[in-house]
């Protein structure tokens, strides 16, 4: 249990269209209709433009045990690192940085710390495609899959626009590979709704929503962050980005004597 506990810790560090309350009836004009648009894949791949970007949240990570809502301070500086430092009860409970290289990150509960590859977290989430570049617009309600127009149907209907695989897409990192079946959802204004990942010959599911966007400088950043994450069992990450500030800060971090490095498998 300190492990399972320790990995969702950690993983705060760096870190739907859904059933409708009522049936309605559609009309012609209402049915979502493939499209191809230039314009639209433009907008949904566009690349985020801030520099630094400084992050106050809250984290509510539900795992079937008891977990405090934990404060976090998240920094993102684009291209470079993501660092948090998480506390809890008043105190600060864990630190860790995400750069190109790899993960690091250490908690206090149980003295230990973590230095690995992006495995680390591709197999928190069930994945194989998280790197550093899509962390960081994962965090922030950007589009942070790989999305080539040519293995996808984008479709249109009043509201919102969906993007739905042709085909199985195959990810890899490091030595694992695996294929998806995969949708994304866009509001009209092109912010991010929901992606939906379904693993192939596999029970496992990513689900991220994203709500309550805002705008800072030239960018918009979701407020409300929702990672659900399916297999064997299922635990769910919430975030809530309570303000966004595009300022520089210090991101100190060093692993304090004694602690115990430990390896997820």
């Amino acid at each position: 249990m300190k492990r399972y506990t320790f990995i969702f810790s950690l993983f705060s560090l760096f870190l739907l269209s859904g059933c409708k309350t009522q049936d309605q009836k559609q009309s012609p004009s209402d049915v979502a209709k493939p499209i191809k648009s230039a314009a639209i894949w433009s907008a949904i791949n566009k690349d985020p433009s801030f520099e630094t970007l400084k992050i106050s949240s809250k984290v509510d990570v539900q795992t079937g045990s008891f977990l405090p809502t934990i404060d976090a301070t998240i920094y993102l500086e684009k291209d470079q690192k993501v660092w948090m430092n998480l506390s809890a009860l008043f105190l600060s409970v864990a630190r860790g940085v995400a750069t190109s290289e790899g993960v690091q990150g250490y908690e206090k509960w149980n003295k230990t710390y973590i230095d690995s590859s992006y495995e680390y977290l591709n197999s928190l989430l069930n994945v194989d495609f998280i790197d550093l570049e899509s962390l960081q617009k994962l965090l922030v309600g950007k589009t942070f899959l790989p999305l080539d127009e040519t293995n996808y149907t984008l479709t249109k209907d009043l509201s919102s626009f969906t993007l739905s695989s042709k085909e199985n897409q195959r990810f890899s990192t490091g030595s694992n590979s695996s294929e998806y079946q995969i949708s994304l959802e866009y509001a009209s204004n092109f912010d991010l709704k929901k992606v939906l990942l379904q693993e192939i010959n596999s029970p496992n599911v990513l689900e991220v929503q994203y709500s309550n966007f805002e705008s800072v400088g030239n960018e918009r950043f979701a407020k409300n962050v929702k990672l659900i994450i399916k297999g064997q069992k299922q635990s769910t990450i919430e975030i809530q980005n309570n303000k966004f500030e595009l300022v520089k800060m210090p991101t100190p971090y060093s692993v304090p004597s004694g602690y115990k490095k430990v390896t997820i498998k």
